[in-house]
């Protein structure tokens, strides 16, 4: 098996911005193996310990986070919005927390709010989930009523991020260290904030431009987290995967709520719904992340207990195709995408 996911892993091989790829079952790992570079200034190789930054991967966290104060009686799913952030315009009264968690809020993107130099690579200012809020603060108008659409929003898991600290009484890294990447052994783990924290073994984004391999590492949006500031490692993402089998982390039922079709999809390719920070398609559980210079899938198989983790420091292309065909190494009758 290793060697046909070396030939499909080809053009990560060699001094080129790389990958790491897991395939875990019955949570032992089939495959664990890094390709290419982390730094391509440094030479440094991607090994199973390299972090990357999980991008939109990170919202699994951010709504598992949630997920623990509904279970510690801290905060309700059905809970408004404007109950645990009141600066939110009066529009957004019908919004609750569960509408946050399946992209059926209808919030306006906060991207489209930012001012036109302040998005792009290098920005010296960025945003952050604070920023967030204060965008959506003059916005009295959404793209459809609460629970009548579905729209992705990565503001609603920026917001999520900020309740999660208002209901704990911790800032939102530091919950998500304590409660859920400490007890998980997932040390190497972290929402990463510039200036207070550090990403070990850290994998650096790089993006083609006119033929050859450039750093692309930062935007604007990097410094949000909860939408996707999260940095991890397909040995770090082998434990958590571990733990959405049982108990140590979340109850059963609220595990079951989180992979539940919640917000039915129309109009994306190999997605039925949306649950809590998942896309759900049939049997398969899975999400993607997107940032500059870095593309990341997790596809999980849970009544097959089969796991698929691709993580990238590369603008293009996006890995999901990539992964569906390793997948299809271990799961015969799993579609490989073309």
């Amino acid at each position: 098996m290793q060697a046909s996911v070396d030939t499909l892993m080809r053009d990560y091989t060699g001094d080129v911005p790389g990958a790491a790829v897991l395939v875990l079952r019955d949570g032992q790992p089939l495959l664990r193996r890094g390709y290419g570079l982390a730094d391509l200034e440094t030479g440094t190789p991607v090994t199973p310990d390299t972090n990357f930054r999980l991008a939109s991967v990170t919202k699994q966290f951010t709504a598992a986070a949630i997920l623990l104060l509904a279970e510690d009686g801290k905060l309700s799913l059905d809970d408004p919005v404007r109950k645990w952030l009141p600066s939110l315009p009066a529009s957004d009264d019908a919004i609750t927390l569960r509408h946050l968690l399946t992209h059926a809020s209808g919030l306006i993107d906060y991207e489209d709010l930012m001012a036109p130099d302040a998005t792009g690579q290098d920005t010296l200012d960025q945003v952050h989930d604070i920023d967030v809020l204060h965008l959506l603060e003059g916005e009295d108008r959404l793209y459809f009523a609460p629970g009548t659409g579905y729209r992705y929003s990565n503001g609603a898991y920026a917001l999520l991020a900020l309740v999660v600290g208002k209901a704990s009484g911790q800032d939102f890294a530091t919950f998500l260290r304590e409660r859920i990447f400490k007890p998980l052994g997932m040390d190497g783990t972290v929402a990463y904030e510039n200036g207070i924290s550090t990403v070990a073994h850290r994998a650096y984004g790089h993006s083609l431009v006119d033929g050859r391999w450039v750093r692309t590492d930062q935007s604007s949006t990097s410094a949000v987290l909860g939408d996707g500031g999260i940095y991890s490692s397909i040995d770090d993402l082998a434990r958590w995967d571990a733990a959405l089998y049982d108990d140590r982390l979340l109850s059963d039922a609220m595990r079951a709520d989180a992979f539940t079709l919640h917000n039915p999809i129309h109009d994306e390719a190999d997605v039925d719904g949306y649950g809590y920070g998942w896309r759900i398609h049939g049997e398969v559980l899975w999400h993607s992340g997107e940032t500059i210079g870095g593309r990341n899938v997790i596809i999980r198989w849970p009544q097959r207990h089969l796991t698929v983790v691709v993580l990238t420091n590369r603008n293009d292309p996006e890995p999901y195709r990539l992964a569906m065909k390793i997948a299809a190494l271990y799961l015969p009758d799993a579609p490989a995408r073309d």
